[in-house]
């Protein structure tokens, strides 16, 4: 996030746009909520009937996979309008006569017709928004999880840069991260491309501080991203593979071709808190500890980096993920030397300038929003106040490219997924407590009441979702919070795998599959 989750106190505009936070990120939600109780306008882009949809000044049906071009609409009508923030854009960006050339043709009545919207809709959208006040955009996998992800990213940049909203409190660009610690993990250098803090893999400079400080010659090629692991693994390019606080073989898209992944491959390690399902198909499983069994950080989607304490040892032979580790590196020739989870935050204090400033006694007082250059700095809640990273915020316009599988005669229904607020991803952990399966007890799919009708459906029937890519059973409820002609299902259930029918197909940039769009056709089980 550019701005933080208190910020939502100063925020008087929302465009809420591919994210449900009452169920994705509830404390989000109850923010914004807070704030429209107070006043805020609420604009929410989202093909289903949320909770916030309902409450919204504006909410805008959009079709499914058609963000880029209702984005590149709104600028198309801002600029006809004269509505664009002027200083900003001439002081703080450049390549914007790339952007105004390539929205020219988003007119309202050609949005209009990819997106499903009302010409009416799209002007009072773009009118809202680029409008005085502090105007924040969010967004969540609902924008990132397509073909098309890193597109829609860009987009939403580029219309927050060109209204002048970025590098103020209450606005900017707000993605809501999908776990507590993929802000950190990222940070980390848990990504194919690049070191930690974000560093390339061009940057000799930076290898040399690694390896002087670590005594190795470091690799400087791109490694593979976990999207493209399954196929390399069919290739023979990967025979060994190491999974740690992950369950692929429910979690991935197109599961079945993952599943077939992890039963050809050599040699599969796990290392996990419970026997996932990838676990059994493991030929090492590492007990690893809980969060309530470590020291350590995370650091959280609005860059805040906050302390975890160990309050419980670790049940058998279970171990910190750091320690488990070293000792397997010791055994391989290499000993790290670490002896704590603050002993490893100090080497990354180190290596990191934007963790410089941070401590673990700083971290007991409270969390800390990166960049915290020096010991005295107080954190950063508001990124790009005088100036982009890069120094002049770039415009990057992109053009609209439709869904990777469209409906069509043979499978003619969209599928998409969302989450349920009382479990935790495909319940590993949230799964083995009784009381939420009161709260949440099965997986269901939403049917439109006009799909229903069609399709000879009532509540509690039982259907047979199918996709290119395999098929699943569920029941069904009967709600016109789904689009006609779409089925949203939640995807935390392992005893209902919706992954089975997820499609693969990866961002051309971040290799980030299209979760969030298939195209499915349905078969009644029971009447």
């Amino acid at each position: 996030m550019t701005n933080s989750i208190a910020d939502t106190t100063k925020t008087d505009l929302f465009l809420m746009i591919g994210s449900n936070p009452d169920t994705s990120h509830p404390t989000i939600g109850l923010r914004v909520h807070q704030a429209v109780d107070r006043g805020a306008k609420l604009i929410i882009v989202d093909p289903r009937k949320t909770k916030l949809a309902e409450r919204a000044d504006l909410w805008l049906r959009i079709l499914p996979g058609t963000d880029v071009a209702f984005l590149n609409g709104l600028m198309h009508i801002i600029l006809e309008e004269d509505l664009w923030d002027k200083k900003f854009v001439e002081e703080r960006t450049e390549d914007f006569d790339e952007l105004k050339q390539l929205v020219k043709k988003y007119n309202p009545d050609y949005v209009s017709g990819i997106t499903g919207l009302a010409v009416d809709d799209l002007f009072q959208c773009a009118r809202m928004f680029a409008g005085p006040g502090r105007h924040a955009i969010f967004h969540g996998m609902g924008i990132t999880h397509y073909t098309t992800g890193t597109d829609r990213v860009k987009s939403i940049a580029n219309l927050s840069m060109l209204c002048g909203k970025v590098g103020v409190e209450g606005g900017g660009c707000n993605p809501l991260r999908g776990q507590n610690n993929v802000q950190g993990a990222c940070d980390m250098g848990a990504l194919f491309n690049t070191l930690p803090g974000y560093g390339g893999l061009s940057n000799e400079e930076l290898f040399n501080q690694y390896e002087k400080l670590w005594k190795v010659k470091l690799p400087r090629r791109p490694g593979k991203p976990a999207t493209e692991v399954w196929e390399n693994i069919f290739k023979g390019e990967i025979r060994a593979l190491y999974v740690f606080g992950e369950d692929p073989a429910i979690a991935d898209a197109n599961i079945a071709h993952v599943q077939e992944a992890l039963r050809e491959v050599d040699f599969l390690v796990v290392q996990d808190i419970f026997l996932t399902d990838t676990a059994k198909e493991a030929d090492v499983v590492f007990p690893a500890a809980c969060f309530a069994e470590k020291e350590g950080t995370f650091t959280c989607t609005e860059r805040r980096v906050q302390r975890v304490r160990k309050a419980v040892d670790p049940p058998g032979d279970a171990k910190p993920d750091w320690q488990i580790f070293c000792e397997l590196s010791k055994k391989m020739g290499y000993d790290m030397g670490y002896k704590s989870a603050e002993e490893i935050f100090e080497e990354v204090r180190q290596l990191m300038p934007m963790y410089a400033g941070i401590t673990y006694q700083r971290l007991d007082k409270v969390g800390l929003q990166w960049p915290v250059p020096t010991l005295d700095h107080p954190g950063t809640t508001v990124l790009h106040t005088e100036q982009f990273t890069r120094g002049l915020g770039l415009f990057v316009p992109e053009g609209y490219l439709p869904p990777q599988e469209p409906a069509d005669t043979e499978y003619p229904m969209l599928f998409t997924t969302g989450r349920e607020y009382a479990r935790y991803n495909f319940s590993s952990m949230t799964g083995k407590t009784p009381e939420i399966d009161v709260i949440a007890p099965e997986c269901l799919a939403e049917v439109n009441p006009v799909d229903a009708e069609r399709m000879g459906v009532r509540q509690g029937s039982w259907i047979r979702i199918s996709s290119r890519r395999g098929s699943v059973e569920i029941k069904v409820t009967i709600t016109d919070r789904s689009q006609e002609g779409t089925i949203f299902s939640t995807y935390n259930y392992v005893e209902t795998p919706v992954n089975y029918l997820t499609l693969d197909a990866l961002d051309r940039l971040s290799r980030t599959p299209e979760y969030k769009l298939c195209a499915v056709k349905v078969e009644v089980l029971e009447y």
